[in-house]
């Protein structure tokens, strides 16, 4: 069975890889070779070829639903449901809509924020809203969440908002009163009431109903630094222990009263509970895989009594997964998910010493650990040294303990609300105790360990070594196999040399931030913006871009203004990285930080590269965006100009006070691209080569603006936004300047 499974698997991956979708004729081809290898009776090659073809056709079909371009930005009449639960924060609220009307080429499923909502949204609802609505498209970084990606994983295929006029309307006939979504609204609801002050209510949503939207920042930290975050996903290690625990007592109760074929009934048992635990869930992608994976295991082995191997059922959960949803390849949830299941067969299974009990549950502990780590590594930049130790505490408590606790209340939710009361008092106490252990173990030292981004061929030879390392204790030399494991230290990341300059300017929407490197220094110009205490561009972007580097000491971080689209998230940058000085023309918001005002006049140098300020003379404008700070970049390959938000006053004292120190070859346009900057007189003494843009798709503010794209051409320059380019990387090197485009380089077929 696997040997037929994997060329479909290696089909459906092959797809994946394509920037593009092939066309009708490179199709008509393939359909050939799977003639000619069926006469040849060559079953695997056909089997990889049909891997593609099934994949280029769902994917075909899932870009075909996506929104029409006339369509985009104009203002729609729909009608429809909200699916799954909303998320709320201090401005919005996000929800996904299945839409009802209009029908005919229109997205079947979109996602949509309402600003500033006036009216309580909840699923199952039906509402009437005018929205307006774009293709899918979301910030593209190295090392960054791919929310084109995901949105494709999910068959979203646009997004919008609400608009307040006319008032949307609820459909209160139309409204269905149960289904799946409502249940886990009610839950939610309940929940909220009962759990109004816990600061545990994120963990109780996250194992009761997978909503892990409530779960602070610093929760999130102390679970990803000791490694179990796991824990707080319906997956696998709990739809399997509750569906165990199920088993075993119907077993035993059909047993006690002579019930005829009482496995039969203990595996229906523990299909229903764990069907019912997914529905909870949402039935999310891996809680989807784990039902799968267990329904398939009890009826081959126990309902209808046939002997599979375990990797014969792993084969065929792969390939049902893959048949229904080519796309799971696509998420780091599906590797981490199998990968796990076939390191545990791994080593536990067919070995002449049978481990059982707590030896049993220790060895999973590590060797899960072991045999993730490099694919961790690879995704997060990160794998918890103490994960073995914080999973065998921590493990036995929330899947035996707080978990059916936690599902017991659920029942009782709709019985007795005392004894749900007093059975969530109880979870939130043990809650307590777990956070409190694992908050001491996330501050040992190394307790995780933060690498660059290894290369995607140093997978496969990890992933030798940790077979190697896990293999029966017969084997000799199992030791070698920690030589297969050194490609993920030995990291390589372009770095420049003495008087090279790197600069990156991220993709963070609407907003402005950009790395710049030396040969031993690192600056940060701005942070990007925040939008909610859970979400700011510091953490989304920038310090997964400095993972991926390597970068964990920052030499210079510079705020041009106090903007949130610049200084928002410069917070979570100093929280996370070591930050040796800050300049700012707003000191008094980073005081506790005790930053340097940055002011004419003001000049260094790293690594034979020239750093100089330019602007503000001092704060005599009364526009905090003309008291932005100007940075000039000085190398023998090339020069660059950081405006931040100028606009024509202060382009103008430049071009009266600073002419001779203007001329760049790379331009950041000021003030977005907006029509009150980026004067005529500016750009002709700036002259730049190449203007890039930082702004965010389809903005609120039309930037950049008609005009200033006419001034841009006037002047013969090149120029790119973030907005249709992604991160934008500009290498200073060899009397040369070389342009890259992320989307350009990197980009797939669900990104064009």
């Amino acid at each position: 069975m696997f040997f037929y499974t994997l060329p479909f698997v290696v089909g459906v991956i092959v797809v994946q890889q394509f920037s593009e979708l092939p066309s009708l004729s490179w199709l008509a081809t393939m359909l050939i070779v799977v003639a000619i290898c069926s006469y040849y009776q060559y079953w695997r090659l056909i089997i990889f070829v049909l891997g593609m073809l099934w994949t280029i056709s769902f994917a075909s079909m899932r870009l075909n639903d996506r929104l029409l371009e006339p369509l985009q930005g104009h203002v729609i009449d729909i009608e429809g449901v909200v699916v799954g639960l909303p998320q709320y924060d201090e401005r919005k609220v996000r929800f996904d809509f299945s839409v009802s009307k209009p029908i005919n080429n229109f997205p079947q499923k979109i996602r949509l924020s309402w600003y500033f909502p006036k009216q309580t949204i909840k699923a199952g609802q039906f509402w009437k809203f005018t929205v307006k609505l774009k293709k899918p498209h979301g910030r593209f970084n190295p090392n960054g969440f791919d929310y084109e990606k995901w949105l494709f994983i999910q068959n979203i295929s646009a997004t919008g908002y609400v608009k307040n006029v006319p008032l949307p309307q609820k459909l209160i006939s139309k409204t269905k009163k149960y289904n799946f979504s409502v249940l886990r609204q009610l839950i939610s609801d309940n929940l909220d009431e009962l759990l109004e002050d816990s600061p545990n209510k994120g963990l109780i949503k996250a194992l009761t109903i997978g909503d892990r939207h409530h779960l602070s920042q610093q929760q999130w930290d102390v679970f990803r630094k000791t490694g179990t975050v796991h824990l707080l996903a319906i997956s696998g290690l709990h739809i399997g222990l509750v569906s165990g625990l199920m088993y075993f007592f119907i077993l035993r109760l059909s047993v006690m009263f002579s019930v005829v074929s009482p496995q039969n009934y203990a595996a229906s048992a523990a299909i229903f509970i764990a069907f019912f635990y997914s529905v909870l869930a949402g039935f999310s992608l891996p809680t989807q895989r784990s039902l799968l994976m267990l329904v398939i295991a009890l009826l081959m082995t126990i309902v209808w009594q046939r002997k599979v191997t375990a990797v014969n059922t792993v084969s065929m959960t792969l390939l049902v997964v893959l048949f229904f949803d080519p796309f799971a390849v696509l998420s780091i949830g599906f590797w981490l998910s199998f990968l796990a299941v076939i390191i545990i067969i791994y080593s536990l299974a067919g070995r002449l010493a049978n481990i059982k009990g707590w030896k049993s549950a220790i060895k999973i502990h590590w060797v899960t650990a072991i045999g993730l780590a490099p694919l961790l590594l690879y995704s997060f930049q990160q794998v918890s040294i103490i994960s073995p130790f914080a999973n065998f505490i921590t493990v036995p408590i929330i899947s035996f303990l707080v978990v059916p606790l936690c599902l017991l209340s659920v029942v009782f939710m709709f019985i007795s609300p005392v004894i749900t009361e007093q059975l969530l008092f109880l979870v939130d106490k043990v809650l307590q105790g777990v956070e409190s252990i694992l908050s001491l173990m996330s501050e040992l030292p190394y307790a995780a360990v933060t690498t660059g981004s290894p290369p995607i061929a140093a997978i496969p030879v990890a992933l030798l070594g940790v077979l190697i390392l896990l293999s029966p204790k017969g084997l000799p030399a199992r030791w070698l196999g920690l030589f297969f494991l050194l490609p993920l230290l030995f990291i390589y990341t372009e770095r420049p040399k003495q008087g090279e300059v790197f600069m990156t300017l991220l993709d963070v929407g609407q907003g402005l931030s950009a790395v710049i490197e030396t040969a031993h220094h690192v600056l940060i110009f701005d942070t990007g913006a925040k939008y909610s205490n859970q979400f700011d561009m510091g953490n989304a972007v920038v310090i997964p871009f400095l993972n991926s580097k390597g970068i964990n000491v920052v030499d210079t971080l510079l705020i041009s203004h106090a903007d949130n689209d610049h200084i928002g998230g410069a917070n979570s940058i100093l929280d996370q990285v070591k930050v040796d000085k800050i300049l700012t023309s707003v000191p008094n918001l980073l005081e506790q930080f005790s930053p340097e005002r940055c002011l004419r006049g003001l000049s260094w140098e790293w690594d034979q590269v020239k750093f100089e300020i330019i602007s503000p003379n001092q704060n005599f404008f009364e526009s905090e965006n003309n008291n932005s700070c100007v940075l000039k970049v000085n190398s023998n390959h090339g020069q660059i100009l950081l405006t931040g938000d100028i606009e024509k006053l202060a382009e103008d004292w430049l071009v009266m006070n600073a002419a001779q120190q203007l001329n760049s070859d790379i331009l950041i346009a000021p003030h977005h691209g907006s029509k009150t900057s980026s004067t005529l007189a500016f750009l002709q003494n700036v002259s730049p080569k190449e203007i890039l843009i930082p702004t965010g798709y389809r903005n609120r503010f039309s930037f950049p603006h008609l005009e200033v794209i006419d001034r841009y051409e006037n002047i013969k320059s090149n120029w790119k936004s973030t907005s249709n380019e992604g991160a934008i990387t500009v290498k200073m090197k060899n009397n040369t300047i070389l342009v890259h485009s992320h989307r350009e380089d990197h980009g797939k077929y669900w990104n064009k």
